[in-house]
């Protein structure tokens, strides 16, 4: 549940949403016939490949439905956890736990699903498991080189193929369909029978077969949410008036001065420009990370008014589209750039023969410069608003 916790579900209801994925998930294994051993090793004699299509079903499913809620914004394909591949503790365990389903029957999701409704040989099966844990975690100092040996690192398997997800999602599924075909031959030909479908079930189960592919090529034409939401901006970018959402150098040195706790300065440029030179008080957020759920609060909030600057008026402009699409607070442009900004307070000259209203403007800056450095030097350890940080939750089967 990582991307979508704490977002969309708080942690509280995330457990109440676990436990009713855990009892669906123990349910559907026990209806596919998964707490008994015959059927479970009839995948390795070729009688019966129930769990490859059950658990192939499923990867697919899960996969087709992952990269959907990605492409249409729903899910934050960034916050998925992806296991480590260490490849020979890999190989070494798939042969221990494969030899393991051979000799009794179960592998330990199964066993616990065979425990659960009396069966002893599943509660045996659980209690050979728990004690293979007790001696690997006794002896781990003896296991843990092979246990890290030839890590990868969180690789995926398209990415090793050099392959996009959607292409490999494609082959897959298309690898599913031809897995099914054939262990049904090989199934025919152990039983030394012939089993034809019904009508029905191939009506079904082509239908599946078909929205399965629908739906992926409906990934692989249609622009994603965010492609779209660029389309958007940029159209907007010469269509749309802002001029009544920029503000003045002058207005926003008097906010910082008089209402910094009410307002964030948001940066947009890069971080080697921010560095070199910012507004007072300001955060760093450049533009082409504005996305990124970690600032979500920022544009979210309703209690602070939002001011975007950058090197130039599009960039301000485009900042401030983005941020109207991406939350409910109030924004507002600068009307000037940070190197301007710089030059009118920072870098400020006396004027010398001018008018009453040159030398009032020039008293207002030079106090108002005074002023916001004694705020940057009070507020300096808390000036940057606090970000949402994003963690990836760590889990697998």
């Amino acid at each position: 549940m990582g991307p979508l916790v704490p977002f969309i579900f708080s942690n509280e209801f995330n457990l109440v949403i676990a436990l009713l994925a855990g009892i669906g998930f123990g349910f559907t294994l026990e209806q596919a016939g998964f707490s008994s051993t015959k059927k479970l090793v009839g995948l390795f004699y070729g009688y019966d490949f129930t769990v490859l299509k059950v658990f192939f079903t499923a990867g697919i499913t899960a996969m087709i439905g992952v990269l959907l809620l990605g492409h249409f914004g729903l899910l934050d394909l960034s916050l998925i956890y992806v296991n480590p591949t260490f490849l020979k503790s890999a190989l070494l365990g798939g042969a221990i736990m494969g030899l393991g389903f051979v000799i009794g029957g179960f592998c330990p999701g199964t066993s616990v699903c065979a425990a659960s409704i009396g069966k002893l040989d599943g509660l045996a099966f659980v209690f050979g498991s728990g004690l293979g844990v007790l001696v690997f975690i006794e002896g781990y100092p003896w296991f843990e080189k092979i246990y890290l040996a030839d890590n990868w690192g969180p690789v995926l398997m398209g990415e090793k193929l050099g392959m996009s997800k959607i292409v490999f999602a494609f082959l897959l599924t298309a690898f599913a369909v031809i897995a099914f075909i054939v262990t049904r031959l090989i199934e025919n030909r152990v039983n030394g029978i012939q089993v034809n479908l019904p009508k029905e079930k191939k009506i079904i189960y082509s239908s599946a077969v078909g929205i399965a592919f629908l739906v992926l090529a409906v990934i692989a034409i249609m622009p994603d949410h965010k492609s779209r939401m660029e389309a958007q901006i940029n159209r907007e970018l010469e269509q749309r008036d802002v001029a009544s959402v920029v503000v003045s150098p002058d207005k926003l040195a008097n906010e910082i001065v008089n209402n910094y706790y009410k307002i964030n300065i948001i940066d947009v440029r890069s971080p080697e420009v921010f560095k070199a030179y910012h507004l007072p008080m300001a955060v760093n957020i450049p533009i082409d990370k504005m996305t990124l759920r970690e600032w979500k609060t920022i544009f979210d909030q309703k209690h602070k008014t939002n001011y975007f600057y950058a090197d130039n008026e599009q960039d301000a402009k485009k900042a401030y589209l983005w941020a109207e699409r991406l939350g409910d607070a109030e924004n507002f442009i600068l009307s000037e750039t940070a190197v301007n900004f710089k030059r009118m307070f920072t870098d400020l000259v006396p004027p010398a023969a001018a008018s009453k209203k040159e030398h009032d403007v020039y008293n207002f800056r030079k106090k108002a410069a005074e002023d916001m450095g004694i705020l940057v030097e009070a507020h300096k350890n808390s000036s940057a608003p606090v970000a949402a940080k994003a963690t990836k939750i760590k889990g697998g089967c």
